[in-house]
């Protein structure tokens, strides 16, 4: 069981050392939080990891708070959350204050230009370990390519996507996947 500083040490490690904000933080709580400390299983994480997406607010602001209060209660869950943003509200404070000093300058400009890269890499490689987790193949992945065309291109509120692919995720569930197990 984890101990209360412990998940405010293993929560401050991961918003310490991630780059590019709360998707970016998924392998490192994984690999914390599954794999090391053994909090939480597999599916566990992945459950949370939903739950936190379906919030409002911040993603790592609510993973963290998910969840330390799935361990801990809701101490678990502050501890988790103070954490997990101790360390960039600190570094966001130090770069405020001297941010004017060096806002235009060339070498700092093309070290952002080349993070930039590296975040989408590391928000890509925990989407598709969620995929092979979540049991998406090429029978069912026409399902999130067509979810991600009706918000981009038509413009369809997330929220009515999510809506409609859950109550179809019912009724398969409900009805046709009755039918097959039956048969």
């Amino acid at each position: 069981m984890a101990g209360y500083l412990e998940l405010f040490w293993s929560f401050f490690k991961i918003g310490s050392f991630t780059l590019g904000g709360g998707f970016a933080m998924i392998p490192l709580m994984e690999k914390e939080l599954v794999q090391q400390k053994q909090w939480l299983s597999k599916e566990e994480f992945l459950d949370l990891l939903s739950l936190s997406q379906a919030m409002p607010g911040v993603f790592a602001v609510n993973m963290a708070t998910s969840i330390g209060y799935r361990l801990r209660g809701k101490t678990g869950a502050v501890m988790s959350v103070l954490g997990n943003i101790m360390m960039p509200i600190l570094v966001i404070l130090v770069l405020a204050m001297f941010f004017r000093y060096f806002r235009d300058n060339a070498v700092v400009e093309s070290i952002f230009m080349g993070i930039r890269p590296c975040v989408v890499a590391l928000i890509a490689a925990p989407v598709f370990t969620m995929a092979k987790n979540a049991g998406l193949n090429w029978r069912n992945c026409w399902i999130p390519l067509l979810a991600a065309a009706l918000i981009w291109l038509l413009g369809i509120s997330p929220v009515l996507i999510i809506i409609v692919a859950g109550l179809g995720g019912f009724l398969y569930g409900r009805f046709i996947n009755k039918k097959e197990a039956a048969t």
